[in-house]
């Protein structure tokens, strides 16, 4: 009799087959024993015999879709956020803690509430023409699900409503095959892997790792209630004295904070990333890759790639507004260090959740092409000096919700190979 035989992940049809063959095999065999006991013997040896020589059939292997080591090796698969149904969060301590003292009044006002519409419909369109652009460039394009953020959600440690599914780089961060999903530190921000979720399935299924960091509860004791901030030499005296709005209570980090070179990482310690989160990380890295801490001369430290955005092997942007304090320990590398210009964006255009620095904010196709803001032609200058080719895109209005290219994206798959360029 032939038996089929199905490994693990095989199709309904196989297994059915399977068990159809299994059940007529004992049927048969039950008959035999019975009529032809004499003959048993013989007919097992012929079924042991037919069984070693059947021919198993392994799963074809698939190439990983899910690769990529660094910040500027070639582009080939991008996930870009939605700005579809974003929410101004509720004016929280770890709110007020991260935005400035200007747009306060904004959150008190509108927190739950939709951004302005007018304004999310340009933002929108700006995201599309970004997609429609990285698509002719050659890069596969992948979108997270439109989900309603203005539910409000309960858990035993608070009440919320979301926000938006808008900056991939907060919250995905891909190191090698694995994609890595943060815990998040805002609880606007809880339940944002939902939209997420179908992507990361559709990943691991064609072989890529997939790791969730310990959720936090975003207890009351993660945040300095009496975080006293009211201006901006506050921030400056805290954030010198080590000083943030999340405590050491439980592990949280926003992916955003870390910044990939090879087999080295670098972090800061932010509003939304304290030590506990960095020394997971470390552990879940090692032996394969090196977790750095540093740290920048930075009243408000939320996000490292608008302070410290690696374009190159050996060649990094800092922010001159804020400068790293071991700036000296990559030049010593070898590593070129490039200040950008100041930025153009006018004074009254709405930056809710960002600084002006969101220029610097690039997202590399590769070592010679780089994403840049259409309106900052003092930084097309100096990328054109570095030799590098700017792909001009329009999203300032996208730029209000708290990111430019390098936030609104996470890079899935970069051709390349796992090297080290820190020594």
């Amino acid at each position: 009799m032939l038996r089929v035989r199905c490994l693990r992940g095989g199709s309904r049809g196989a297994e059915a087959a399977h068990l159809i063959g299994a059940m007529l095999g004992r049927s048969v065999a039950g008959w035999v024993q019975r009529t032809f006991q004499s003959t048993s013997s013989a007919a097992a040896a012929a079924q042991r015999q037919a069984a070693e020589e059947e021919p198993v059939t392994e799963p074809i292997q698939q190439e990983c879709p899910v690769c990529s080591y660094n910040e500027w090796d070639p582009l080939e698969e991008v996930i870009v956020g939605r700005a579809e149904n974003a929410h101004i969060p509720p004016f929280t301590v770890e709110v007020k803690a991260n935005t400035y003292e200007k747009y306060w009044p904004f959150y008190q006002k509108h927190g739950g509430q939709s951004f302005p519409a007018d304004h999310l419909k340009k933002a929108v369109a700006e995201i599309e023409e970004m997609c429609n652009i990285l698509r002719h460039e050659g890069v596969v394009v992948k979108r997270p699900e439109p989900i309603d953020w203005s539910v409000e959600y309960k858990t035993p440690d608070f009440t919320s409503t979301g926000m938006y599914a808008a900056m991939p780089r907060d919250i995905l961060m891909v190191v090698g095959n694995e994609i890595i999903e943060a815990p998040m530190a805002w609880r606007a921000r809880f339940f944002e892997y939902r939209a997420y979720r179908p992507l990361i399935k559709e990943y691991f299924r064609k072989g890529a790792k997939w790791t969730t960091a310990p959720k936090p509860t975003m207890a009351d004791d993660l945040y300095d209630q009496d975080y006293p901030i009211r201006t901006v030499e506050d921030r400056h005296k805290l954030a010198a004295q080590g000083k943030f709005v999340t405590t050491e209570h439980e592990p949280c980090f926003d992916a955003a904070d870390f910044i990939r070179a090879g087999r080295d990482l670098f972090v800061q310690r932010s509003q939304v990333t304290n030590y506990m989160g960095i020394e997971w990380m470390r552990r879940h890295l090692a032996p394969d890759y090196k977790v750095h801490i540093i740290s920048f001369k930075d009243p408000n430290p939320m996000h490292i790639d608008a302070t410290f955005n690696i374009i190159g092997p050996g060649l990094v942007l800092s922010n001159p507004d804020r400068p790293c304090r071991q700036v000296d320990m990559f030049k010593k590398a070898g590593w070129t260090v490039v200040k950008p210009p100041t930025p153009l964006i006018p004074d009254d255009h709405p930056l809710w959740m960002s600084s002006k620095w969101l220029s610097m904010n690039v997202l590399m196709l590769d070592e010679k092409r780089v994403m840049v803001d259409a309106n900052e032609g003092t930084i097309h200058k100096m990328f054109e000096n570095l030799g590098i080719k700017t792909i001009k895109v329009n999203i300032r209005h996208a730029n209000s919700l708290g990111g430019g290219f390098h936030c609104w994206t996470t890079d899935v798959r970069r051709r390349g190979n796992l090297e080290s360029y820190f020594h």
